[in-house]
Parts: C-alpha cells; sequence; structure tokens
C-alpha cells in the first residue's frame, strides 16, 4: 500500500513558522504525500513552494471551533482559493449541530461549497469527539447531500480524534463511494492502515514522515 497518497500533511499549532512550513514543503514532495494542510496565511507561501509537484494544497475555515458566521467561513474560503488553495476543510458549527439546528448546518456547509464552486473541494469537519453516534450520522447524510466532498472527522482541537468505529459509521452511512478524511491522533502506520480499512480515504497527519517510514 503507497500510504503517502492518503496523507494529508498537516501543521496547524500556533507555533508553526514560515520555516517549518517551507521544510515540510520539500518533506511533501520527497514522500509524495497527498496534500499539504496548513493555516491559511500560508497558503500563498505553499503556491510558491509546491508549483512544480503534484501535492495539493489544503488549509482550513472557521478552524478550530467552527463558529464563525457562515459568510466569514465563506469569504475565508474563497481568499484562500485565490491564494492558491485547493482544498478546503471546513468546521461546522458545532453549536448549532449539538442542539439540533440542522438547517443551519446544511446552509453553513453550503455557504463555503459555493463560494469555492468548481475550484477546490472541500472537505466537512463535524468533530466526532462532542457528537452521538446518531448526531454522526445526520451530520454525514447533510454533507453528503451537498457538494462536498469529505466527511472529514477531527480538528485535532477536541478531546479525542479519529476513530476506527467513527470511520466505520461514516463509512455506512454515506456508502462506498464518497470521501472520508480521518484525522486527529493517527501517529503511526499500524494506525493509518486501520482507519484506511475502516473506510478512510484521507488522513490527516502531523506525523506524515513517521507513518511512512513504520510501512
Amino acid at each position: 500500500m503507497k500510504i503517502a497518497k492518503f496523507i494529508d500533511y498537516t501543521l496547524l499549532k500556533a507555533t508553526g513558522t514560515r520555516a517549518d512550513i517551507e521544510r515540510m514543503c520539500r518533506e511533501a514532495k520527497e514522500y509524495g504525500f497527498k496534500a499539504l494542510c496548513i493555516h491559511p496565511y500560508f497558503v500563498n507561501v505553499c503556491r510558491e513552494q509546491l508549483k512544480d509537484s503534484e501535492v495539493e494544497i489544503a488549509t482550513v475555515v472557521g478552524f478550530p471551533f467552527g463558529a464563525n458566521k457562515s459568510q466569514v467561513k465563506a469569504f475565508e474560503a474563497a481568499q484562500a482559493v485565490e491564494d492558491g488553495a485547493t482544498e478546503i476543510d471546513m468546521v461546522i458549527n458545532i453549536a448549532e449541530m449539538l442542539r439540533g439546528n440542522i438547517s443551519f448546518v446544511a446552509q453553513d456547509i453550503a455557504a463555503v461549497v459555493k463560494a469555492v464552486e468548481g475550484r477546490a473541494l472541500v472537505k466537512v469537519i463535524i468533530e466526532t469527539a462532542y457528537l452521538s453516534r446518531e448526531q454522526i450520522v445526520v451530520v454525514s447524510k447533510i454533507i453528503k447531500e451537498s457538494a462536498a466532498c469529505y466527511v472529514k472527522t477531527s480538528t485535532g482541537y477536541a478531546p479525542s480524534g479519529a476513530k476506527v468505529e467513527d470511520i466505520q459509521l461514516i463509512r455506512e452511512t454515506v456508502g462506498p463511494d464518497f470521501g472520508i478524511k480521518a484525522s486527529g491522533g493517527i501517529s503511526d502506520y499500524q494506525t493509518a492502515v486501520k482507519m484506511i480499512e475502516a473506510g478512510a480515504t484521507r488522513l490527516g497527519a502531523s506525523k506524515g514522515i513517521e507513518i511512512v517510514s513504520g510501512a
């Protein structure tokens, strides 16, 4: 299994510097990772560093709590694409999801999808650590019915990240062909393989090199 092509090599901590981003661009090309996932501020750096490579540029919107207004998320996504992003990882409005405001959650996702339509794919972070199994099913159905491309489990800022049982539940819900990104706490090859076997088609990982090296 060429596991590098599943990995979105990720740096989303507050202390990441431009030097870190430039190093990770070199590493992403060297190891053949699918994408580099970074804060919006660094997208233009990645566009320059990755211009002659096949590595996608992913960035985050409404990160990490999903509490921005929909208009702000849409603007942030559109600006990121202008800067060079090809993939948008947005966070749902977790508070509205928890109170059962499903129509708002759907509209929030739609605003971001519309802002980058035809220019970037959208992954929707649902933050599984805060949701019941029933809520995971409901929001996964909403995402599948939208023009987004992936359900993503986690930001890495919640009490827990990706779990095999959550990936299996999402796969059962969205069917065999929809994208699922497992993210949060994936730091070794064995865990990565378990996520893929459960149904993940992408992996978000800051430990991408360790995962590949453990194959």
